[in-house]
């Protein structure tokens, strides 16, 4: 990445998730070929890998090394000990011997030619002088070769390439006087620049990446459905899910409702009914569409924000029913409050018990922050029996039934909803008295879950119309549908 100033993406994480393997159908071949299914396997890689770089705009590359107490980081190390080991025996000879460190000369070298850029004409005529192989080993052979003279050279070399980034790694670089732990971080910072520069590669390439994503989605799921001979026997079933779940509202909004449904559902309605689906699925339940796979890590991760969301905005709407505006609006007592509930409730959305722990937490901190607000203030304390009833209700929100967590659940529900339909251009609809306090939380939330769901629509639009039109349209309609395309 030479010459650019930017932060180098290697320190951000992020972790490139698979598409899961698509089932095959009931009757196909119990094998395939190796070729077959190594193809098929680079398809779904290079899918995933062009999906991630379109919709995570915090995309990159880092470089991974097993675990240390694991058993490939332990022989890994191993294995390196004794390799930096040996050159420090061969280096302690006398007179040295090189025979390693030319090698690992020569890969420097290369690492660093991998680094340049096709303007880097004089640089790159520099590096194969000074480092010329060939002269190199005839000065081993004479015993002339300045090992920290090359060492030198090379570090000015990474300081002129590396990002901004890599300077202090550079800096030491230069405090280093043994050659053995000189190139053995050389090596290491090599191998960050070089993730740097793969990092840079990626963002250059993504205007041009987003301007062909939809098309290359399409073009390859396409591919991954035909090698497998597999249908879309998962998306089916949650479009199915959401058509019948809008055929019932659709019949309870109407007075005079239709024995036959589906004429009435719109396809637009059913998709953003399905999408709103995702943020609740079930993580157990592996049917997950496979038009939504590589956005699921992203879905779940909205659909527990939204949990605790509904959660917190609950308690608050608890909290000033029972406290009154007197308490509530008093400055900053939101604003204390508010991050000990989401503290309190953070991770606790895995597991029934943990929940039902959080929130007795919350109850107790609530009670605690409005017996302080309401003191300070010089008022006259809440009665002991609001205080308990305030408690218990909030205790109450674990229950999915719960009416207050019911009530919040379908005001959120809606807001997303209208955003959905008003698509990215439009701005966001008004949000309801008892969402304010989680408004700018709700809308941002709204913002990533709506831009996830438009690329995915525009990708899959073609996928799903066919089994839309089965849905929603008579038989003798559907096919008229299908004939007619």
């Amino acid at each position: 990445m030479p010459n650019q100033r930017d932060e180098a993406a290697g320190d951000s994480p992020a972790d490139l998730p698979c598409l899961e393997k698509l089932d095959s159908p009931t009757g196909s071949p119990p094998t395939a070929s190796l070729s077959s299914l190594m193809e098929l396997e680079n398809c779904v890689s290079n899918l995933s890998l062009a999906h991630e770089i379109v919709v995570n705009r915090d995309f990159c590359f880092k470089p991974k090394s097993p675990p240390t107490d694991s058993l490939e980081g332990r022989v890994t190390e191993i294995v390196h000990r004794a390799f930096w080991d040996s050159l420090q025996e061969q280096l302690n000879t006398d007179p040295p011997n090189y025979s390693h460190a030319v090698v690992l000369l020569q890969e420097v070298k290369t690492m660093l030619q991998s680094l340049l850029l096709p303007g880097h004409v004089r640089l790159r005529s520099q590096l194969d002088e000074v480092l010329d192989m060939d002269l190199i080993r005839q000065q081993v052979d004479h015993g002339a070769l300045d090992l920290h003279r090359l060492s030198a050279y090379i570090i000015n070399t990474m300081a002129s390439l590396c990002a901004p980034v890599r300077d202090p790694h550079i800096r030491a670089l230069r405090d280093l006087q043994d050659p053995v732990e000189l190139l053995r971080e050389i090596f290491r910072v090599l191998g960050l620049m070089k993730t740097d520069m793969v990092n840079f590669t990626v963002q250059s390439l993504r205007p041009h990446l987003l301007q062909q994503a939809v098309q290359y989605e399409r073009t390859k799921f396409q591919q991954i459905l035909d090698q497998q001979s597999a249908s879309l026997d998962y998306t089916s079933a949650w479009l199915l899910a959401a058509a019948s779940e809008e055929a019932m509202a659709v019949r309870a909004q109407s007075d005079s409702p239709a024995p036959d449904s589906r004429g009435p559902v719109s396809p637009t309605a059913v998709l953003t009914r399905a999408y709103m689906r995702l943020l609740h699925w079930d993580p157990h339940d592996q049917k997950y569409p496979e038009t939504a796979l590589m956005d699921r890590a992203r879905l779940n991760a909205l659909g527990q924000q939204l949990q605790m969301l509904v959660l917190e905005a609950s308690v608050l709407l608890l909290t000033s029913a029972h406290c009154g505006g007197s308490v509530f609006s008093l400055q900053g007592f939101v604003g204390k409050l508010r991050p000990a509930i989401a503290a309190l409730l953070e991770g606790s959305h895995t597991r029934e018990a943990e929940l039902k722990a959080a929130l007795l937490g919350i109850g107790d901190v609530v009670l605690q922050q409005v017996t302080e607000a309401v003191s300070g203030q010089g008022g006259a304390a809440l009665p002991k029996e609001s205080l308990d009833l305030l408690r218990g209700q909030i205790s109450e929100l674990w229950k999915h039934n719960n009416p207050v967590r019911t009530l919040i659940g379908e005001r959120v529900q809606g807001f997303l909803q209208a955003m959905l339909q008003g698509g990215p251009a439009k701005r966001s609809p008004e949000l309801p008295a008892s969402l304010r306090l989680v408004g700018a939380e709700l809308a941002e939330l709204g913002t990533a879950f709506g831009r996830i769901v438009h690329f995915n629509r525009t990708v899959f639009g073609p996928f799903f119309a066919p089994i839309l039109r089965r849905l929603l349209l008579p038989p003798g309609e559907a096919e008229t549908a299908e004939d007619s395309r």
